[in-house]
């Protein structure tokens, strides 16, 4: 998953807080059309707000509907909506309901005086506090569903916050309302954000009456603005903001990304086997999206899965493939770009005459699309076999070629009228076993940056059959 800095101004690589990119997917037609954000739930935790404030904040924008479901969590924006046009919109909500306009830090606190009807924040870094602005609409949704009760358990799992509990101190006792109009009560901060403010250090009383029967407009709050008191604070930043701390790994190149990718899967591989990969494959896509190498994947899941029996492997290990070339036209090259460096460097005498029977159990199982396998065939590289071995290798692979370029002309017919026969193939034939290993990285480094010379390419002669 790609991350992008909350304050999207700040062009600094090393800003310490981001957030996912918002992920935006139309679903519906005609009057039923609406824009489910995907990945909200996730957003709300890296602003550390409840996921429903910028959904809402959405639909006030862009005078549309809004659908909000926290259990399940899935929320809808009515009507058609790209990604960027809400992401520029997101960056409204994190400037005015997010950032601290002192210090621009994220690391804020809103808290709803229900009685005033109004919301003040407060930034726990630098101590600043001010009132949010009234004139959004959205104001009198969060007044209406303050952070800590907002959408439910969803939402408090988003806020880092927890429900309501009397403390020790004050059980029994009527919680107070701070009444200052630019700062809020430490008993609120504590209970939104979970961050402890002791009340000899982190905050100060002033004009404080001793009656405990007077007026609570006596009583003003400040936060503690010392070194030692922000320092500490700094030390406890929320859960959400170191998790989404700078990835050094993203800062690295696409060919260390891909070698850590692979160690990541071989290490997994020695320890249990082809069983352990199948078994963690939710993990392993995981690390292939974190690291953004997830287009390349297959090719470094080829390396590792395949071997000079490949033929009987393809549908082996159909599943553990899919996850990482399903629907995705360059995984799809990658892994041709894999297949040509097995059949043409490494298991060559044992892999190379049966070409058409391994790009035709590649197509039977649903792991090429025809297209990707005519764009292979069509262009000829010197980069990964050389070549006249590449030519050699598309010359083997005429007859699947042949045939699924026939299909598609007559795709409207119940039968093709070609058929293809492969000499020497029978149901019995056993592939024999070569003591060659496919070295380290060796398929999937040579297949990445694939960038051929146009000029290089020449026509290939394929025989008519």
């Amino acid at each position: 998953m790609a991350f992008v800095n909350v304050n999207r101004e700040n062009t600094d690589p090393y800003y310490r807080y981001k957030m996912p990119l918002l992920i935006a997917k139309v679903e519906g037609k005609g009057n039923g059309i609406k824009t489910v954000i995907v990945n909200m739930v996730e957003i709300g935790k890296a602003l550390q707000r409840p996921p429903s404030y910028p959904c809402k904040y959405f639909g006030c924008e862009l005078g549309a509907q809004t659908q909000m479901d926290p259990k399940n969590g899935r929320y809808i924006v009515n009507g058609a909506h790209e990604g960027p046009k809400l992401q520029d919109l997101l960056d409204g909500f994190i400037k005015n309901f997010v950032l601290c306009e002192e210090c621009e830090n994220p690391e804020t606190n809103l808290v709803v005086q229900t009685g005033k009807n109004r919301i003040v924040q407060t930034c726990i870094a630098c101590g600043h506090s001010r009132l949010v602005s009234e004139r959004h609409k959205l104001t009198a949704y969060v007044i209406k569903n303050p952070p800590h009760l907002a959408a439910g358990g969803a939402d408090d799992a988003a806020t880092g916050g927890k429900k309501d509990r009397k403390g020790k101190k004050g059980k029994g006792k009527k919680e107070k309302e701070p009444t200052s109009p630019s700062v809020a009560s430490p008993n609120d901060i504590d209970k939104e954000f979970d961050v402890a403010v002791p009340q000899q250090n982190g905050t100060s009383h002033k004009g404080k009456n001793k009656d405990k029967n007077a007026d609570d407009d006596d009583e003003e709050w400040s936060v503690d603005t010392s070194e030692e008191a922000v320092r500490k604070r700094l030390e406890n930043l929320s859960e959400g903001a170191t998790v989404l701390t700078l990835n050094d790994d993203l800062e690295k190149s696409n060919s260390e990304r891909v070698n850590m990718f692979y160690k990541h899967v071989e290490g997994i591989k020695a320890n249990g086997g082809i069983p352990a990969i199948a078994s963690s494959l939710s993990k392993i896509k995981g690390e292939a999206e974190r690291l953004e190498v997830l287009d390349t994947a297959a090719g470094i899941m080829a390396e590792l899965l395949y071997t000079d029996n490949l033929l009987s492997e393809i549908k082996q290990y159909r599943a553990i493939m899919l996850h990482f070339v399903h629907e995705n036209k360059k995984a799809q090259k990658t892994l041709l770009d894999a297949f040509e460096i097995l059949v043409g460097k490494v298991y060559p005498d044992v892999l190379l005459p049966r070409v058409p029977h391994i790009l035709k159990s590649f197509y039977d199982e649903d792991i090429l699309e025809e297209e990707s396998i005519l764009e292979w065939h069509d262009k000829v590289s010197k980069k990964l076999v050389g070549k006249e071995k590449a030519r050699e290798i598309r010359e083997k692979a005429a007859p699947i070629i042949q045939w699924l370029k026939t299909a598609e002309e007559e795709s409207s017919e119940d039968e093709d009228d070609v058929e293809v026969v492969y000499e020497n193939e029978t149901a019995g034939d056993k592939l024999k076993v070569v003591s060659e290993t496919i070295p380290a990285g060796k398929v999937i480094n040579e297949a990445v940056d694939d960038d051929d010379d146009d000029d290089e390419e020449e026509e290939v002669n394929i025989d008519d059959i």
